[in-house]
């Protein structure tokens, strides 16, 4: 009878041990995972399950220049606080998101008193007191930055995106966010993150601005693939040969908002159609389960150069894919499920 108990003891205890194994353990030797988060998941359930799955997070919102910087003299620091403080207790790292973006930013930024278009220099000294601002707080505490984010046009024919930023500075913007943001912390890793940056004709206009800035000696550090992908895309050549032409520049290379819609991408917003569905059947949840495996075979194949990879939100309970780009169509686009447990795809990324 004791033999028995304690055979089933230890049964027990391994299931027990099994279960404790998060994301971060079945990866501790080749990249952290980490989640993008908002200060409503720091509690509860979801917050347990952050702190058994990842090891480290990104403020999905809350560092955003719109967030942090509502108006010109006035931050508000309380939701990315809580990010931070929540972090160091749990020891997890933390990826700044973001300094400089076309979205997000608060109307102030560009204008001046009588509601005029600000010049190159105003607009210079707002962007380096904002960087030097934000990223000093936080020193120390916040690892990495997404320095500039999504400059290139989504129009094959144009290069940068015709933000207000390009409008008033011109291209040289994108250096000086770099500058300042290396002088505030030395120590931080400085990213350029985009979407799409692995279909071909987009990863060469990404490639070409990243080895304008490599061999301007910009104090820029690694490239963040943004990963919001799907059933149909990337594929596996595609993924392969965007990691390799980064990298070539001698940049590191970090995922950093990973999710795998079951929807093709669409860039512009719409309504949900009369009768489209937006069931989660079997035989979706089998195609985005081999394509996160895929996704996660090569990222471990590219360890060197790959140092991180971030999924952005949680669980399907809520993810930004449920508003964007048709509002009110539910999608599935993460590794655990409206009731936070592992789905498929969970088990296909940690099976290897």
């Amino acid at each position: 009878m004791a033999g028995l108990l304690l055979g089933s003891t230890a049964l027990l205890s391994s299931q027990h041990s099994a279960a404790d194994k998060g994301l971060k353990d079945y990866y501790k030797d080749y990249f952290p995972v980490g989640v993008a988060v908002g200060p409503q998941s720091l509690q509860g359930e979801e917050a347990a399950l952050i702190k058994a799955q990842f090891n480290s997070v990104t403020p999905e919102n809350a560092m955003k220049m719109g967030p942090i910087h509502p108006e010109e003299n006035r931050y508000f620091w309380r939701d990315a606080d809580a990010i931070v403080s929540f972090a160091q207790a749990n020891q997890l790292r933390v990826r700044g998101h973001n300094l400089l973006w076309h979205e997000q930013t608060p109307k102030w930024l560009f204008k001046d008193a009588q509601g005029k278009q600000v010049s190159k220099e105003v607009l210079l000294k707002r962007l380096h007191d904002h960087i030097f601002t934000v990223v000093k707080r936080y020193k120390g505490k916040i690892y990495a930055w997404d320095v500039v984010n999504e400059a290139i046009a989504d129009n094959p024919q144009e290069f940068l995106r015709n933000s207000e930023w390009l409008q008033i500075c011109g291209p040289e913007f994108i250096a000086k966010a770099f500058e300042y943001a290396h002088e505030a912390d030395p120590d931080a890793v400085l990213f350029y993150n985009d979407y799409n940056t692995e279909r071909p004709e987009k990863r060469e206009r990404v490639y070409k601005l990243l080895k304008q800035l490599v061999d301007a000696k910009v104090p820029i550090h690694a490239v963040g693939l943004q990963g919001h992908w799907s059933l149909q895309e990337p594929t596996e050549p595609e993924l392969r040969a965007a990691i390799e032409r980064y990298a070539s520049l001698g940049l590191k290379v970090q995922i950093t908002e990973l999710d795998v819609s079951i929807y093709p991408w669409e860039k512009e917003r719409r309504a949900k159609r009369p009768g489209e569905s937006d069931a989660y059947t079997p035989e979706l949840e089998q195609k985005q389960a081999e394509q996160y495996r895929m996704f996660f075979r090569v990222f471990r194949d590219y360890r060197k150069v790959l140092t991180g990879v971030t999924f952005w939100n949680v669980s399907d309970r809520y993810s930004w894919l449920d508003t964007y780009p048709v509002a009110g169509r539910k999608n599935y686009p993460l590794l655990f499920d409206q009731q936070l447990k592992p789905k498929k795809a969970f088990q296909a990324v940690v099976s290897f």
